[in-house]
């Protein structure tokens, strides 16, 4: 379990893309003359970020790649908080989400796998690493997932945190009383 007390901090959760919501793969090639892509993410990833819709706290996907894939599972999601970052520097891209959700660097949670997610996770209340993480990255985080990403990191994450707030059976009756949103 997380510490409670800054589990009931987190008013928002922040996801890397790339290596924590998939694999850390990408299939790209062509067809029609067109450039296609493909990523595989984790259905029960998508059921855990369907529970946090509609509770207390938000979602934030920040990537360094922007890609169709990914506003396409955000969106089946979803999640309208999508940010594309230049240059792998998410800082600035990401505090500028936070200033307009008017929420602090200490009710945050992220979770991340590699060097440009670090700047964001010393900032956090409560930084995360998912299993196949860089060693760096671990170092850092309070919490590292036994799942890898792409394969149910994600949902461990959000399990343990709405278990920590107590909300967990709450959000579940939530998606039974009206679940409209695919995982």
């Amino acid at each position: 379990m997380f510490d409670a007390t800054i589990a009931k901090r987190i008013r928002l959760v922040g996801f890397d893309v790339d290596g924590v919501l998939t694999e850390n793969d990408a299939w790209i090639g062509e067809i029609d003359d067109k450039r296609v892509e493909f990523k595989r993410f984790d259905i029960q990833d998508g059921f855990g970020i369907r529970l946090l819709r509609g509770g207390p706290i938000e979602v934030a996907w920040v990537t360094g790649r922007k890609s169709p894939s990914t506003l396409m599972r955000a969106a089946e999601l979803k999640v309208t908080t999508v940010v594309t970052v230049e240059a792998f520097n998410k800082v600035p891209a990401f505090a500028a989400v936070l200033a307009e959700k008017k929420i602090g660097w200490d009710e945050v949670a992220f979770v991340g796998d590699d060097i440009p997610d670090m700047p964001v996770l010393r900032r956090v209340a409560l930084p995360i690493a998912v299993a196949n993480a860089r060693d760096e990255v671990k170092a850092i985080c309070r919490y590292v997932t036994d799942a890898r990403g792409g394969h149910g990191a994600v949902r461990e994450v959000i399990d343990r945190l709405l278990k920590s707030r107590g909300e967990f059976d709450a959000a579940v009756a939530d998606f039974f009383a009206g679940g409209d949103a695919p995982s």
